[in-house]
Formats: C-alpha cells, structure tokens, sequence
C-alpha cells in the first residue's frame, strides 16, 4: 500500500474505505482517467462513510498539500476541464443519508452522495417530487448535481439547480464542516454561498449536504409535439412564450434528434404540461391548434409513451455513442435557437433561457459553433469530450473580464490550490 492510502487508512476505520489505484477495477480506472491529465494518476480512491470521516481526509490532506478530485458516484467526472497532478480521488457515495424529509414545509435535506433517483423514490411516498431532470439520474449524487449545475428541461417551470437550493454543509479545504442557508424556504441566514458552490465542479470546498425545495407530484401530465419548417417551429415557440399556457418543459429539437426518437421530420418543439387533468388537456389542445395554423405536424404523448420519450431524450445527447463523441453545453438569445439548431446535426434549446446540450464530432465543429453561440451573445463550454482534445482546446471558452475575480475567490477559499486543481476556469 502507497503512503497516502496508508495514512487515510490510519483515519477510517471501516473496511475497503481506502483503495490504492492498483485494487481498482479497469472500469474504475477508466472513468477516472477521463477526469484527470493523461500525465498523473491518482494514488488512491476514498470513501468516507461520514461527514466528520471526509472532513478528518481533507484536513490530513491540506495539511500535506495533496490534489484532491472530489466526486460522487463519478456519473460527471469527465465533465469540465481536466484536473491536473491528482494524488487522491475522494468519493462521497457512502455518504448517503435522508436526514430530514419535512411533507409539511416541502422541503428535503439529504446528504451528498444519495443517489437523485433513490431520492426521488423516497419523496414519491408522499407525493412529492424534486424538480430537476439530471443527465444519467440513476447513477448522479445529490452532491454531484449541484457541483455541475445540472438542471435539464425542467427549469422551464421551476428554474435551476440554484434556484431550489435552500441550504448546504459543505467540507473546507482546510477540513472544516460549514453551513449556509437553513432548512427553510424563507430563509435568509449568512452569504449565498449556495449560488457559488452550484456548478463551481468541487473547487471550492466538498458538498456533503443538501436542503432542497420540493414539489407536490402534477395530477396529470401530456406532452405536445410539434414538427415542420424551421420559421414555422421558431413562431410556434414565440406564440406560445408570450401566451398564457404553462409548460413545465419546454424544448427546440434539431432535426436529428427529431427523427432519431421517430417523432417525424425537420425541426421540433417539444412543450410538456403538468396539471389537474383538465388544463392539461385544454393547454394541449391549445399547442396543437397553434401548431396547425402554421402548418406543423403535432401528437400528443401521455402516460407511458410520454414517459418513455422524456426519459429517451436526454439519452440521446449524454449516452457515449463513441470515445470520440463531444458533449456540449450552450447558450444563445433564445431567438437564435433555430439559427443555431440548423447548424447542428444533434441538441435541443430551452426556448425561454436559451441554454441548451448539443453533441458534436469533432473540434471544428466546436469550434465553429462557439464562434456562432458567441456571435449570437452565448458561449458554449465543452462537457465531455476525449482526454487528448481536452489536454489542447479551451474547454471554458472566452468569460470576459471574471476571472480574476474567479481567482480570488479560489484563493480565499482554497488557498493551497488542493481542490479540483485545473477543472475549472482558467484552470483554477
């Protein structure tokens, strides 16, 4: 056994808490190394059973100035830029507990590393759900997903992963446990640390514990599908911004991403509504007639169908279809969404924030679209992508003049540069 995992040994008693690199399944170390620069390797994987065990790991390791990658179950690790000259993988997925489910006050505290879709079970016995759709949500933590501000098509109704976050616990880089916020929804106790943790990748400190908002369970649910000619496409989504229906999901489909789930030809919209059964059958019936005056072909799907086809769509940008497949995140005025979408074989735009997932082949694409997002006042930041393209292109991409403040909030919070060394902006 090599020093570091001996010493961590030394700090956690349970059994198979501390594996060397060498005692990790291929697998484990595949997904590993899709997170780290091709040049280091990590000398061991830990698994913290408690909140006071992952603070003992970070305190011993700031103290020694080990590079610390944090992850959950590593459903996103190789998302984001590559962490450079790694010497531990910390894992919170033993750290995994229901602390307090309040029915009364919708709201749940769970620790980091319970899996979303376990969560989910636990609220849906009392008929109440958290309202973030996650890429992967049987594998993604709780942790996991606030540190990559994973949403998806939901925050159409109930905003990001920020927004429905009412308080965390979170391990300093010198190990100390901290909170901020509370276990309420009116609450407004300390700095809003939760809104600079959310998608800041593990850089500034290891989340270990999360309060969220949650949402009574719609009655009824039905989806609307529009198809046809993209000036079509793009007024059916403005008529339908500016009038009084309420979908909970709402998304611009590129014509691939159209066929490949056999909802027709050209260009989509995808509008979900969440209701008593009434006024989803009346706001749906209202899509469609919308959709017909402009000559666009439309369905609707309900009940298994509608849930099979939810659970398909972000299948088909996140799920691996080779080594070589480039996942990205975007965002765009929402009037350039179907500009963007004809320029690109597979991804969808939120027709309201603009933000988007596209899935790419290559660095020219890449690049090609980062200059168009750009033109349009957007970005685009690569997700996952090969190790070798991450190791020379610009995952971030241009963030004007923030960096420097970035840098010193990275400074202030982890001034020994141990947390997610490289992952983030600037290589922070």
């Amino acid at each position: 056994m090599n020093p570091i995992a001996s010493t961590l040994t030394s700090i956690i008693s349970t059994d198979n808490a501390v594996l060397s690199w060498e005692n990790l399944t291929p697998t484990q170390q595949h997904n590993i190394q899709q997170g780290i620069d091709s040049k280091s390797r990590p000398s061991c994987v830990v698994y913290p059973h408690s909140q006071a065990e992952l603070a003992a790991v970070i305190a011993i390791a700031n103290s020694n100035k080990w590079r610390v990658l944090p992850c959950g179950r590593g459903s996103k690790l190789h998302w984001g830029g590559l962490a450079k000259n790694i010497d531990l993988v910390v894992s919170t997925e033993r750290i995994n507990q229901l602390i307090e489910h309040a029915v009364g006050d919708l709201t749940v505290t769970v620790e980091a590393g319970m899996k979303f879709a376990h969560l989910q079970e636990i609220l849906a016995k009392s008929g109440q759900t958290l309202a973030l759709d996650p890429a992967k949500p049987e594998l993604a933590t709780i942790g996991g997903i606030v540190a990559t501000a994973d949403t998806g098509s939901l925050r159409q109704r109930y905003g990001g992963v920020r927004d429905q976050l009412l308080g965390i616990t979170f391990i300093r880089a010198d190990g100390q446990i901290a909170k901020a916020g509370g276990r309420v929804v009116k609450n407004v106790a300390g700095y809003d640390l939760m809104k600079l943790f959310t998608g800041a990748y593990g850089t500034l400190g290891i989340i270990s514990q999360v309060t969220f908002r949650v949402y009574p369970i719609p009655e009824t649910s039905g989806t609307v599908i529009l198809t046809g000619k993209p000036e079509a496409i793009s007024q059916a989504a403005r008529t339908l911004q500016n009038s009084e229906l309420t979908p909970t999901q709402a998304d611009l489909l590129s014509s691939k991403l159209v066929a490949n789930l056999d909802l027709g030809t050209e260009l989509g919209l995808i509008a979900r509504f969440q209701n008593i059964s009434e006024s989803v059958q009346e706001q749906s019936k209202r899509l469609l007639v919308i959709g017909e005056k402009l000559g666009l072909h439309g369905v609707i799907y309900s009940a298994n169908q509608e849930a099979a086809l939810w659970q398909r769509l972000p299948e088909q940008i996140h799920d691996d279809v080779t080594e070589a497949t480039i996942t990205c995140k975007i965002g765009v005025l929402p009037t350039a969404a179907v500009e963007i979408l004809n320029k690109i074989e597979i991804g969808l735009i939120h027709i309201s924030s603009g933000l988007g997932l596209v899935r790419l082949e290559n660095q020219e694409q890449v690049l090609l679209l980062r200059n168009l997002c750009q033109a349009n006042s957007g970005f685009l930041t690569i997700l996952s992508a090969p190790v070798e393209l991450k190791a020379r292109f610009d995952v971030w991409g241009d963030i004007g003049n923030s960096l420097t403040v970035m840098r010193g909030i990275k400074e202030q919070f982890d001034g020994n540069y141990i947390l997610s060394p490289g992952r983030f902006v600037g290589g922070i």
